[in-house]
């Protein structure tokens, strides 16, 4: 007999690193260490915030800040680190720090794991993620200090270090309060400080890398920044902004004069706080005005933010802003009958096309087969489930106050459909891109069907 070697897809390696990750860290935060109170948290809980955390999405059943010990606190930040930056991303930063050297098996993986179109320079690739996203996430905890240290002494550098890499990470949890940032909704550096890591956080590692590129090459005489970019950050960049932008102004439209969230505050406030909330929307998660006072005509447009997400590439969820706008100009170039489809003077390949349509067919499927589920085992508002469903379909973390009262049926749906929404559409990606191998030699007749 021949012994057969077990062999993985890259798929299947990083779905089940990231099912590993989640396992054990809910092994470990269901021992009495990790608690609080003197009892150890429910399994069932500790499973459900250690797949939120790993899953950078933020929906918890149990205030963050008064559940855990420091201990808890630890390993939740290490799964949110983890989550963020992806499980294989860790493992080859360890092999680079080791001087272990990296096969081309460890390479095509890597490839996979950041959806990259080659193996050139891969390694130099994730040196640069690593440093990149630790000086980020380091800056961002030094400007959080200038709120933190002052108001919770030498605990506030904790929290500053926890919320830097939370909000970098997109996760959306914090150890501040159990209202998440509800008590800073009007303080001007909390909004800035957050935002910023937000965006740069999902605004995705190929953006970065381009931006930094054109600028170092860019001269008095030449300042044609943007013209510079490549395609996809271009999209990226001026999708990103619509969406906030656009965003934050229909969210102060509608809740303008809504008492229960930004009513009664200034106009300045009026302003930051709706350009924050259409910010976190894009998979961060954290809230500085309660989600279940928001006006419908907001909840639906939140709802539409957070299931776009953010960038490719990066820590942030949702079918992403590229997917979005390639979507929409294939849509229009099909109404205006024209045979290419193009933006910023460029043509968009069939393959993308195709890839955005899946990808988005799936979160949908992922997001309507969970809100059915779970309006059969609730009895809560329409509304609120599907909010809550879009949240963990698109790893957000925003809530209309639904995830404490979840049921045990209610939390092992959303703690699938967390686990599905982040790794759903990443593997859906990677199946796509090595679909090139399974080509059929003889092809299918085509024969017209009416559509629409």
């Amino acid at each position: 007999m021949t012994n057969k070697k077990l062999s993985l897809s890259t798929t299947q390696i990083i779905m089940l690193s990231f099912l590993v990750v989640i396992l054990v860290g809910s092994l470990l935060l269901s021992l009495p260490i990790s608690s609080a109170g003197t009892d150890a948290v429910p399994y069932l809980d500790a499973l459900f915030t250690a797949t939120t955390a790993t899953c950078v999405t933020g929906l918890v059943t149990l205030p963050t800040v008064s559940t855990w010990s420091v201990f808890g606190q630890v390993v939740i930040l290490l799964l949110i680190q983890i989550g963020g930056l992806g499980v294989i991303t860790i493992m080859s930063a360890l092999m680079i720090l080791l001087h272990k050297r990296m096969g081309i098996g460890d390479r095509l993986l890597l490839q996979d794991a950041f959806n990259l179109n080659s193996l050139s320079g891969i390694v130099r690739f994730v040196k640069r993620v690593m440093v990149g996203t630790f000086l980020v996430e380091a800056v961002g905890a030094l400007l959080y200090m200038v709120v933190f240290v002052p108001e919770f002494g030498a605990k506030g550098i904790w929290i500053s270090v926890f919320t830097s890499i939370s909000a970098f990470c997109n996760a959306g949890i914090d150890i501040i309060a159990d209202n998440s940032l509800c008590n800073y909704a009007a303080d001007p550096i909390i909004n800035a400080v957050t935002s910023l890591l937000i965006i740069l956080g999902g605004i995705g590692y190929i953006v970065w890398w381009d931006v930094l590129l054109v600028l170092r090459k860019t001269t008095w005489k030449n300042c044609r920044i943007f013209r510079n970019l490549t395609l996809h950050s271009k999209i990226a960049i001026v999708t990103t902004l619509i969406l906030i932008f656009g965003g934050g102004v229909l969210i102060l439209l509608f809740e303008y004069a809504n008492p229960l969230t930004i009513g009664n505050l200034s106009v300045f406030d009026k302003f930051q706080v709706s350009l924050f909330q259409s910010v976190t929307t894009r998979t961060a998660g954290f809230a500085t005005i309660p989600q279940q006072d928001l006006t419908n005509a907001t909840s639906i447009l939140c709802i539409l933010l957070m299931f776009i997400g953010g960038s490719p590439v990066g820590t942030a969820g949702g079918i992403k802003t590229v997917t979005i706008a390639v979507l929409a100009v294939s849509a229009l170039a099909t109404i205006q009958n024209k045979n290419e489809v193009s933006l910023f003077d460029r043509n968009i390949s069939k393959q993308a096309i195709n890839k955005a349509v899946a990808v988005t067919a799936m979160s949908f499927a992922i997001m309507f087969t969970s809100t059915l589920l779970l309006s059969a085992v609730t009895n809560a508002d329409a509304l609120d489930i599907l909010y809550e469903t879009v949240s963990a379909t698109a790893t957000v973390g925003l809530t209309r106050d639904l995830t404490p009262y979840l049921n045990a049926a209610g939390k092992v749906i959303i703690i699938g459909t967390m686990y599905l929404g982040r790794v759903g559409p990443i593997s859906l990606a990677l199946a796509l891109n090595s679909s090139k191998k399974h080509r059929n030699i003889i092809k299918n007749p085509t024969e017209e069907i009416s559509v629409g």
